[in-house]
């Protein structure tokens, strides 16, 4: 699948690794797709950065220096009631540690030596949802705000017109029809469809038959 990772340069990583080499390698090629990368070497250092800065997605080694951060993940999530989604990687596959983080519900774990472009993948993949969550949140302020401005009556008719709308982008209804199912006069019903004509949103294509045309609403 093709992704497009333009989208991770919104968000913030926080990078967690106690080797200084591997730690400014991945942190120097992850600043190319990212908005920041809080590069640290211990979970103290991290757990400042989480106080400190909005991350988004924690990157962390499983076993650094006199500790682990799978204990370091779990003390975030159980100590302080907070929950980021994290990548752990590590050099060992030791069975013990996968079903540490299976119980954490870590999202990804990555073998090292980390394949950048696995770890880009694995960060979309995280991180795709949270935009598309922004994306219905917006819209559905949209909705509101447009219903707060506007003639509820016409909020409505125009929900009933994309609710029946066929495969074909096509509503397939008369003025009857629409009246049948919301309470509207039939002048107000037709001064609101010759609007919607006028800006090329609705198009009669046929009798009784209007074509949705989605590119026109990009021209509003």
């Amino acid at each position: 699948m093709t992704r497009n990772l333009n989208i991770l340069n919104e968000f913030n990583v926080l990078y967690l690794e106690d080797d200084d080499s591997l730690l400014n390698q991945t942190r120097d090629m992850l600043s190319d797709f990212l908005k920041n990368v809080y590069a640290v070497k211990t979970s103290e250092e991290a757990m400042q950065v989480i106080k400190q800065k909005k991350v988004d997605v924690i990157v962390s080694d499983i076993l650094l220096e006199n500790e682990n951060g799978i204990d370091f993940l779990r003390e975030l999530k159980e100590k302080n009631n907070t929950h980021i989604p994290a990548i752990l990687t590590t050099a060992h596959t030791d069975t013990k540690y996968l079903l540490d983080a299976i119980k954490l519900k870590v999202e990804n774990y990555i073998v090292k030596p980390i394949n950048l472009k696995e770890l880009l993948n694995t960060l979309h993949d995280i991180l795709l949802p949270l935009i598309q969550e922004r994306e219905i949140q917006k819209n559905s302020n949209i909705i509101r705000t447009i219903s707060a401005i506007t003639d509820s009556k016409q909020v409505e008719v125009v929900k009933c017109i994309l609710d029946n709308l066929n495969e074909k982008n096509e509503l397939v209804a008369s003025y009857s029809d629409i009246m049948q199912k919301i309470s509207i006069s039939k002048p107000t019903l037709i001064k609101l469809f010759k609007e919607l004509a006028e800006k090329k949103i609705l198009v009669k294509v046929a009798h009784k038959t209007y074509k949705f045309n989605e590119k026109s609403l990009e021209l509003i």
